[in-house]
């Protein structure tokens, strides 16, 4: 890969960082000019992504490794910063891609009014995750998470209000714990390997003497913590649920991606360091697989207790993330392939879901809402007042509301026919079912985690039918809420990809399968990040 296209790696970083470095020249008072440049940046993101998505799904060279490596300054690895583009980083910029449209979208109805430098935080947001999907080293992927979280604090914050301001104080102390212990991890990691690619780092890692390894593990375990904290892993999940249900709608809807980041890199570093012959990876398995069950038990609670919808909204991404990162540890390829699939449509369906929330919640009242429990509580509700309202037909902002809502449950659930159905068959099936690799008997880790796959998602449907019932079949109030067309598209369009995710189920299980045998072979990853060359090398060739 040379010329213009190669030239693109680096693009989905320098976009959102231009377009962010522009914006902050510009006055607060020209709100229409700082969002149309906004959403331009995101729209040039959006095809860079699909342009690089289709450059790594057709990448293979001689040797059989597929992906493109940009060395920054031209310096080759692991002296200088490499950026790597493979299938699954591809695809994390696609739907980060995704995610932005709709969530900017969405705030252009009135969110972006609302404070000060709104389209230049969530600009810098993007960048730190872009940078953090591509980067090929630990010391950048630092920079790059701290550039994210930069700009999550504000974003957090952004719209003030006493519950926000607290959640948001919350959710900087933790990240701030979590930055320090990074660094000290990278520090125990340099100091021991002498090197922060991550590439070189597998290659010495099975090299280095039983007395220093012990550093570079604790190093590692470390980063591992920092990773599990973001991820949302039980019990360094109690900051989630509150800061995102917290945050403003459009902020809430990019934040779905944040957990997966964690997701990402452990997935990353797991995968690289699995051929190293010694007992590292099982051990981090071990741990991801019984914190992965934890959460999963702990978010399903959490669903079922939750009587606010963006609670709720916050405990299915820990039921998420838990189901994640019980797969990584879990092992095996066919099960991984699922869980990819899993994680493009849960993502898409939980941004669509805070997105939706506002809406719903917008028409609703507070005191109304805890009346309504108490009723379900003890039975005061009165029937003769519900058969008056029999044949009252719903205004059609909420028949849209009530449908875009039972598709979330659905999705959330894993019921058919929709994409959360096809990912956890396709986790099941890979787990216990004929897509299983080895015909050895399914142990008890097995079981545990295909049970509690499909007890969340009866956990998810009894509260998201509660959750409906309440708001749009016997709700107590009969306000309609004001939803304008640009609030309403975003949902519908998030919705939508989980449907083409469906229709497309084959084509799109093909690339995760594809992914995750790349991934499985860690040799493809090193070769591509040693083996590229600097511009201009060929030419001094004799």
């Amino acid at each position: 890969m040379t010329g213009l296209s190669h030239h693109l790696i680096v693009a989905p970083i320098l976009v959102p960082f231009v377009a962010a470095a522009i914006l902050l020249f510009i006055d607060e008072r020209s709100r229409v000019t700082k969002a149309m440049i906004s959403l331009g940046a995101t729209v040039i993101m959006l095809t860079v992504a699909l342009l690089l998505l289709h450059m790594a799904n057709g990448m293979e060279n001689a040797a059989g490794n597929a992906g493109g490596v940009y060395l920054l300054g031209n310096w080759p690895a692991p002296f200088g910063i490499v950026l790597v583009l493979d299938r699954l980083s591809a695809m994390m910029l696609m739907l980060t891609a995704t995610l932005a449209i709709p969530a900017l979208a969405f705030s252009l109805a009135r969110w972006h009014n609302s404070g000060a430098h709104f389209h230049t935080l969530f600009q810098l947001l993007l960048m730190g995750l872009n940078g953090a999907f591509l980067t090929g080293d630990l010391f950048n992927l630092f920079v790059f998470f701290e550039v994210m979280l930069a700009a999550s604090y504000g974003l957090l914050l952004h719209g003030s209000g006493q519950l926000r301001v607290k959640a948001g104080l919350h959710y900087l102390v933790i990240n701030l714990a979590s930055a320090l212990l990074f660094l000290v991890g990278v520090s125990l990691v340099y100091g021991t390997a002498g090197t922060l690619n991550m590439a070189d780092l597998a290659l010495r890692l099975p090299e280095l003497a039983p007395d220093r390894r012990v550093f570079l593990e604790a190093g590692l375990a470390v980063l591992g913590v920092v990773f599990l904290i973001k991820a949302g892993v039980w019990p360094l999940n109690f900051w989630l649920p509150t800061a995102y249900s917290a945050a403003a709608a459009p902020v809430a809807g990019i934040f779905a991606i944040l957990s997966k980041l964690g997701i990402y890199i452990l997935l990353r570093l797991v995968m690289l360091t699995s051929g190293d012959g010694t007992a590292l990876t099982e051990v981090a398995r071990t741990v991801l697989l019984f914190g992965g069950l934890a959460t999963i038990t702990f978010g399903a609670i959490g669903v079922l207790a939750s009587q606010a919808l963006g609670r709720l909204a916050g405990y299915s991404v820990l039921v998420s993330t838990g189901t994640l990162l019980t797969i990584i540890g879990f092992g095996g390829q066919a099960s991984a392939s699922g869980a990819l699939f899993y994680m493009v449509s849960s993502t898409l369906t939980i941004a669509a879901f805070f997105l939706l929330i506002e809406l719903i919640e917008r028409g609703q009242d507070a005191g109304a809402s805890v009346l309504a429990v108490s009723m379900e509580v003890y039975g005061d509700a009165d029937e003769d007042d519900a058969d008056d309202e029999i044949g009252v037909t719903m205004p059609g902002t909420m028949a849209v509301l009530a449908v875009c809502f039972s598709a979330c449950a659905i999705l959330l659930s894993g019921l058919p026919p929709l994409s959360g159905f096809v990912a956890k068959f396709a986790i099941l099936s890979g787990m216990i079912g004929s897509g299983a690799e080895s015909d050895a008997a399914i142990g008890p880790a097995g079981w545990v985690s295909a049970t509690l796959l499909i007890l969340s998602g009866l956990c998810a449907l009894i509260a998201m039918t509660r959750s409906g019932i309440r708001t749009f079949w016997a709700s107590i109030e009969g306000t309609v809420p004001r939803v304008l067309v640009i609030e309403v598209a975003p949902v519908l369009m998030l919705l939508t990809l989980t449907l083409v995710l469906t229709i497309g189920a084959g084509p799109v299980m093909r690339y995760m399968q594809e992914t995750t045998a790349t991934l499985s072979e860690p040799r493809n990853y090193i070769n591509a990040v040693f083996e590229a060359r600097r511009i201009g090398q060929e030419a001094a060739r004799p």
